[in-house]
C-alpha cells in the first residue's frame, strides 16, 4: 500500500499541537477533538508505512481507554453535585445538612475517580508502547521519551507536576513526528556511514609516531 510518509507524519504532529493547545480555555476541548482524530488519523498511515498495525491500534486502545476516563470522571463530578444538593436542599444559600443522598453522592464520587484514575494509567500504558513502537521504527528518541513522561505523568496526576509531564510529554512527541525520517533517508545515511573509512587504530597510530620520531633522530 502507498502511504505518502510526509503526509502521516504532518498529520500526527498537527495532531499533538492540537491536543497541546486543548487548555485554551472554551475553546479547547474542540481542539482536542479535532487534535485526537488527526493524530489517529496520521498513526493509522503510519502504521500502514511501517507495516505494523500495532502502532494504530495500541494508540486507538488508549484513546478508548481515555475516553472512559473522562466520562467516570464526568459522572463522579455530577454524583457530587447530586450529593451536594441533596444536603443544602439545592439551594445553596442554605445551610449544609448531612443526608443519605450526600453519602451516595460522595461514594459514587471516590469510585467514579478511582475508574477514571485507573483507565488513564491503561490508556497512557497503551500511547506510550506505541511510542516506543515508533521510536524503534523511525530511530527518533523523542518518542521514547514522550511515552515515559506521559506514564509518569498520569501516575502524579493527582498533583499539579503531573499534568506538567503530560503537556511536556507531548511537546516530545510532537518534536518527533516533524523530525522523524523516511526509511529511504534513513538507509541513506547507514550506507553512507557504512562507506567512511574506519579510523585509525592505536597500534598504527604508535608505529605512525614512532616511525616519525625515528626520523627526526636520525
Amino acid at each position: 500500500m502507498n502511504v505518502n510518509f510526509e503526509y502521516a507524519k504532518t498529520l500526527a504532529g498537527e495532531g499533538s499541537i492540537l491536543l497541546l493547545l486543548s487548555i485554551i480555555p472554551y475553546a479547547g476541548w474542540i481542539l482536542g477533538i479535532i487534535g485526537v482524530v488527526l493524530l489517529l488519523r496520521g498513526l493509522k498511515e503510519l502504521s500502514y508505512y511501517y507495516q505494523d498495525d500495532t502502532i494504530y491500534q495500541n494508540s486507538l486502545t488508549g484513546v478508548k481507554f481515555y475516553i472512559i476516563a473522562l466520562i467516570s470522571a464526568g459522572v463522579a463530578i455530577t454524583a457530587l453535585l447530586i450529593g451536594i444538593g441533596t444536603a443544602t436542599g439545592f439551594k445553596y444559600t442554605k445551610g449544609f445538612s448531612p443526608t443519605p443522598g450526600f453519602a451516595a453522592g460522595l461514594i459514587a464520587f471516590l469510585g467514579g475517580l478511582l475508574i477514571a484514575f485507573i483507565f488513564y494509567l491503561l490508556a497512557t500504558s497503551q500511547l506510550r508502547t506505541a511510542f516506543n513502537t515508533l521510536a524503534q521504527k523511525s530511530g527518533e528518541d523523542s518518542f521514547t521519551t514522550a511515552g515515559t513522561l506521559l506514564r509518569l505523568g498520569a501516575i502524579l496526576s493527582i498533583v499539579l507536576v503531573g499534568f506538567i509531564l503530560i503537556f511536556v510529554a507531548w511537546i516530545f512527541a510532537t518534536v518527533g513526528f516533524f523530525t522523524m525520517k523516511s526509511r529511504q533517508y534513513q538507509q541513506y545515511a547507514s550506507q553512507a556511514n557504512e562507506n567512511l573509512p574506519p579510523p585509525p587504530s592505536s597500534e598504527n597510530t604508535m608505529q605512525t609516531t614512532g616511525t616519525a620520531t625515528g626520523k627526526g633522530g636520525i
